[in-house]
């Protein structure tokens, strides 16, 4: 279990649980609990699991492989433009997880299959990890660093989009567009593609093996539980619910599923919830250390520290000072 990155934070608040129910017995650690919100750590499983199913994910690539066909550009530079662009931005409604998900299989199907070269992959998956990083502040639900402050400060959608999706949207824009322009040459002359764009023929989002189209009515019926879902992201008993009914739905009609992400947003949410309960104990000393930094160092420092921390635990332990 330690092997899973995700863990260690879960792992941690089970070790100072223990600790309390040893220094101030179980009931001191019940009442601990008891002061703790898990709305969101579980709302991050519940999306997780919705969003990232086979219809969700095959919906986005079909509209990736439309809009690199209505795009004045040869197929090969718009199917590889979108695919780190749209592909992440989308992220802000199918979560970052799914997002990265689909980018990478479309990416395996349509050039790291047909490309020996590594610096090509390297610059892509670079790009395509920043510009999913960046890419789910659209919205006030789909990235953790988001989600587990937006309650808190009082952060909607419009909020989001207003204030930090179009400037996110821009700079996933223009990322994508100059390794584009970088890899264009190559791009068409063939050498870092199958010649015919990303999912030329469908991505294959679970073996290699032909499988039927998902139908429209079966994308609908995930798309309305993922809409009940998100407007039931503050209600507990609603999106739990939503989220068993969806799981025996899918276990009903296996046809045009895949193996739901049930163990990665569960990871996802232990670690989102070991957070909850190891940030509680943390603005003791945080208050007065970032209230006596100035805003330029403060930013900077954030800044730094989130190419060694994850971005969640800082938003959320930045949040719990006022």
């Amino acid at each position: 279990m330690l092997s899973e990155v995700e863990a260690v934070f879960g792992v941690w608040a089970f070790i100072l649980l223990v600790i309390m129910a040893l220094l101030k017995g179980t009931d001191g650690a019940v009442a601990y609990i008891d002061t703790r919100d898990f709305t969101e750590p579980a709302f991050v499983f519940a999306i997780m699991v919705v969003a990232a199913s086979r219809p969700i994910l095959e919906l986005v690539g079909r509209v990736v492989q439309g809009l690199a066909r209505i795009l004045p550009f040869p197929t090969e530079l718009a199917s590889y433009f979108l695919t780190l662009s749209l592909v992440p931005l989308s992220g802000s409604f199918i979560t970052e997880p799914a997002a990265m998900t689909l980018a990478a299989l479309l990416l395996r199907d349509g050039y790291f299959r047909h490309s020996e070269q590594a610096g090509f992959k390297y610059m892509t998956l670079g790009v395509l990890f920043v510009n999913v990083s960046i890419g789910g502040v659209l919205t006030s639900y789909a990235a953790p660093p988001v989600l587990m402050v937006a309650h808190t400060f009082g952060w909607d959608a419009a909020y989001m989009a207003t204030h930090f999706g179009w400037r996110a949207a821009c700079a996933v824009v223009i990322n994508a567009a100059v390794l584009t322009l970088i890899c264009r040459k190559y791009l068409l002359s063939g050498e870092l593609g199958s010649g015919k764009g990303i999912g030329a023929d469908g991505p294959e989002l679970a073996s290699t093996a032909p499988r039927a189209p998902v139908p429209a009515l079966v994308m609908a019926i995930h798309l309305l539980f993922l809409l009940g879902v998100v407007l039931g992201a503050h209600h507990p008993a609603i999106f739990l619910g939503l989220l068993m009914f969806f799981i025996g739905y899918t276990e009903a009609y296996k046809r045009h599923q895949d193996t739901l992400m049930i163990k990665e947003g569960l990871l996802v949410g232990f670690f989102l919830a070991g957070l909850v309960v190891l940030g509680g104990l943390q603005k003791w000393w945080l208050q007065d250390l970032l209230a006596g930094l100035q805003p330029v160092v403060l930013y900077w420092g954030a800044t730094l520290l989130t190419a060694v921390t994850d971005n969640a635990a800082l938003t959320y332990l930045g949040s719990m000072v006022g």
